[in-house]
C-alpha cells in the first residue's frame, strides 16, 4: 500500500515504538512504504501509552508520533460514541474492546476501510454498516 487514508491501530503503533516487539520489523515495514495519511482515536492512543508503560521512552514516543504529524489523532463526537455502545453490543461475543469501535466507527464516518492492525480475529469479523469487510494491513502474518 503506498497512498490513500489508512485506520492505525494499536497494535501496529505499540510495534513500531518498541523495537523488541515481534511484530516491530514487518510494522515498520508497511509505515515506511505508506504515503498517505494514517488515522486514529484517542482510545487507541490511551491503549498505547499504557501498553508502553515499561518501555523507556515509550510513552513519550508514542505522544511524540502524533505531535509530530506521524498520524492524524481523530476526537470522538457524541455520535460516534454512541456508534461505539451499538457496535459493542453487537460484537459482544468477539469481544469488540472500546478502541476497536472507535476505529470501526471512525471507518464508517470516513468510508476508509483499510486498518493497520494486528487484531486479524476482530478486524476479519467486523463490519462497517452491514456488509463493508475492511482490509487489514499487513497483508500476512
Amino acid at each position: 500500500m503506498t497512498g490513500g487514508r489508512l485506520l492505525l491501530d494499536t497494535g501496529p503503533l505499540v510495534a513500531i515504538l518498541h523495537r523488541n516487539d515481534r511484530a516491530h520489523q514487518r510494522c515498520v515495514d508497511v509505515f515506511e512504504t505508506f504515503r498517505g495519511v494514517l488515522l486514529s482515536t484517542e482510545a487507541v492512543l490511551t491503549e498505547a501509552i499504557y501498553l508502553l508503560t515499561g518501555v523507556p521512552g515509550g510513552q513519550h514516543a508514542c505522544l511524540e508520533f502524533f505531535v509530530r504529524g506521524a498520524a492524524v489523532l481523530v476526537p470522538a463526537t457524541r455520535q460516534s460514541l454512541q456508534r461505539c455502545q451499538l457496535l459493542m453490543d453487537r460484537y459482544e461475543n468477539v469481544p469488540m474492546d472500546f478502541a476497536d469501535a472507535t476505529l470501526v466507527a471512525l471507518g464508517e464516518e470516513t468510508g476508509i476501510h483499510d486498518v493497520f492492525t494486528l487484531d486479524r480475529r476482530g478486524f476479519e469479523t467486523y463490519r462497517m454498516g452491514k456488509r463493508q469487510t475492511f482490509r487489514l494491513w499487513p497483508t500476512s502474518g
